[in-house]
């Protein structure tokens, strides 16, 4: 079966960076007890994220647009249950919300006619069936939907919800509390190098972006509003 997520999971020193992100996440959802997860958590999860996602673009955290960001973000459970069966109509409700005010009300959501082509592609990759990591997947949509840019703007902040989209539908982080954009934030201009070396083409360029996305994932889970809580102790019976 031809499955390209799965061979570029298995490129040189993707699996360590991909299982490094993993083990970093589950660490925190695990021994910070998932199952005591709390609104409360949840929004501060979603605003943490906005920000980030916010400053990235060069917004104030004050600013419309990034009120726009934390309006769009606390959809994502929504978003996360719609992306893998029509990414389209996802990602045309993810650039609505975020653009209800900021942009004429005819460009909401719609996508422009010369994206089209990669657009599709994109959509078959996100559908597909795939043995690769809810994390490859999400790094790929990310930096498709930057390279393709879509939408007349906040291409950006729609490439960074759609990952936080994926990797809870995906099962990495399934409540939306890994402060994923903290941790592209975090990397400087790092970020940006490694966007423009995924453009530039070569699985050199697409290496490098799957671990930066992973290193930022870990990054995210040193952020989440869980990593304040102290470590539960397990008992041999304990379920978590």
């Amino acid at each position: 079966m031809n499955d390209p997520l799965a061979d570029l999971a298995r490129v040189e020193g993707v699996p360590s960076a991909l299982a490094a992100a993993r083990a970093a996440v589950d660490t925190i959802l695990r021994d910070r007890g998932m199952r005591a997860i709390s609104a409360a958590d949840s929004a501060e999860a979603v605003l943490a994220a906005a920000r980030s996602s916010a400053a990235i673009e060069g917004w104030s955290p004050e600013s419309a647009e990034a009120a726009g960001v934390a309006r769009m973000l606390s959809e994502l459970p929504a978003m996360a249950e719609l992306i893998g069966v029509a990414p389209g109509q996802a990602l045309a409700r993810l650039h609505a919300l975020w653009g209800r005010g900021l942009v004429d009300d005819d460009t909401l959501g719609r996508a422009r006619s010369e994206a089209t082509a990669r657009l599709v592609g994109l959509y078959d990759l996100l559908t597909a069936t795939t043995s690769a990591s809810a994390i490859v997947r999400a790094a790929v949509a990310h930096a498709e939907l930057i390279t393709i840019a879509p939408f007349e703007s906040g291409n950006g902040v729609v490439a960074r919800a759609a990952e936080q989209a994926i990797l809870m539908a995906g099962g990495v982080d399934p409540r939306g509390v890994i402060v994923v954009p903290a941790g592209h934030l975090a990397a400087g201009g790092a970020y940006e190098r490694a966007l423009v070396g995924y453009a530039e083409g070569g699985l050199t360029g697409v290496r490098r972006w799957l671990e930066h996305c992973a290193a930022a994932i870990s990054a995210g889970a040193e952020r989440s509003p869980l990593a304040a809580r102290p470590v539960r102790r397990r008992g041999p019976d304990s379920l978590i």
